[in-house]
This record gives C-alpha cells, sequence and structure tokens, in this order.
C-alpha cells in the first residue's frame, strides 16, 4: 500500500505546553478513568469545551505515542528548544503530510537557496502528494487552506520560518538531544525532516 495522507494535522500545531501536560500523563501511565478527570472534569488543557479538550488531547497522544517514553521525558523536562524539536519529531512521524514537506519542499528551497515559501509552493505539494495519495483530490480548498495555515504555524513554532506572514526559511539546528534520540532509536524518517535546512 502507498503512502496514505492525512489532513488530522489541521486539529492543532505544535501545542508545546499541552504536549507537556499530555506527556506527563502518558509517562505516568494513567488510567483511562483519571485520564478523562484531567482531561474533561480538571480540563488541564484550559479548553472552552469538553469536545475541543478531548479532541485535542487525542492528537497530541497520538503524536507521542509514535515515539517512547524517553522522548516525552524530554518534552516535559527539557529546554523549550528541546520540548519544541521532539514535539516536532513526533508530530511528522504522525503526519507524512507535514514531514514530507520538509523534506521535498523546504529543503529542495534551501539546497536552491531560495528562502521563502510561497503558495504555489504549497498547491505544487498538494498535486504531488494527490499523484501519491488521489484521495487528496476529494479535498475541498477550506481544508488544503487549514492545512497550509497549520503546516506554516508548526514551521513558524519550530524556528524554519521568521513569521506565519513573511514566509521566510531560517536555518535550524537540531539539538544534540532531540539529534541522539533520533539516531539511537533509528527514527531516521524524522530527523530526515528535521534536517530540512541542513
Amino acid at each position: 500500500m502507498g503512502t496514505k495522507y492525512s489532513g488530522d494535522i489541521v486539529a492543532g500545531s505544535l501545542l508545546i505546553p499541552e504536549s507537556r501536560k499530555i506527556a506527563t500523563l502518558l509517562l505516568n501511565k494513567v488510567s483511562k478513568k483519571d485520564w478523562l478527570q484531567a482531561i474533561n472534569i480538571e480540563n488541564i488543557l484550559q479548553k472552552r469545551s469538553p469536545l475541543s479538550a478531548r479532541r485535542q488531547a487525542n492528537l497530541i497522544r497520538k503524536r507521542l505515542l509514535t515515539m517512547t517514553p524517553e522522548l516525552w521525558k524530554m518534552i516535559i523536562e527539557g529546554t523549550s528548544e528541546v520540548a519544541t524539536q521532539a514535539v516536532l519529531a513526533a508530530t511528522v512521524k504522525d503526519s507524512r503530510l507535514l514531514g514530507d514537506f520538509m523534506q521535498k519542499t523546504v529543503h529542495e528551497k534551501w539546497q536552491m537557496f531560495e528562502k521563502k515559501l510561497s503558495l504555489t509552493d504549497f498547491n505544487n505539494y498538494f498535486d504531488t502528494c494527490s499523484q501519491i495519495d488521489p484521495s487528496i483530490l476529494k479535498w475541498s480548498d477550506s481544508t488544503k487552506k487549514k492545512v497550509r495555515e497549520v503546516i506554516i504555524r508548526i514551521l513558524s513554532e519550530s524556528g524554519y520560518l521568521s513569521s506565519t506572514r513573511s514566509l521566510n526559511l531560517l536555518p535550524v539546528n537540531i539539538h544534540p538531544d532531540v539529534a541522539g534520540y533520533l539516531r539511537s532509536h533509528k527514527e531516521e524518517y524524522a530527523l530526515k525532516s528535521l534536517q530540512a535546512t541542513q
């Protein structure tokens, strides 16, 4: 089976503070009852409704479960830089749509000394993805717009873009702790994605 691209990335960008809280729950191996208590009743993610809290908690959990407790600990205890890159690595592993964009579009632009993203880059990327996974052809323009906005926000939050408006690409060096984890756990795909501007 070929690559399948999911648009569920639209549910949230990197969400670092929230990811630290979810990582703590996962590391503590809380029961389903305690999980629901923390998300629904205590509202640890500080969302306006239980529905949005559950949706975001499930998105973050799905991302973090692609990695091991060792990475969760880095997210909880690490500096802002370490936590951000660790969450990005998990997000990339969970979303081929983001990882392939970083490896293909961002990396190619960087290699060609074109230090700015454009809307055309996203349109071309969606066209390329639809050849690999035809289900993307069914995506509405509004879905593509939301996906684009979240990818831009993630790249901005993790330092690959100067801002969500200018779309200027910036070089990012992977923190040794994050790079070391990804190498030792043979997470080549995530590492290659994070190395987009190297």
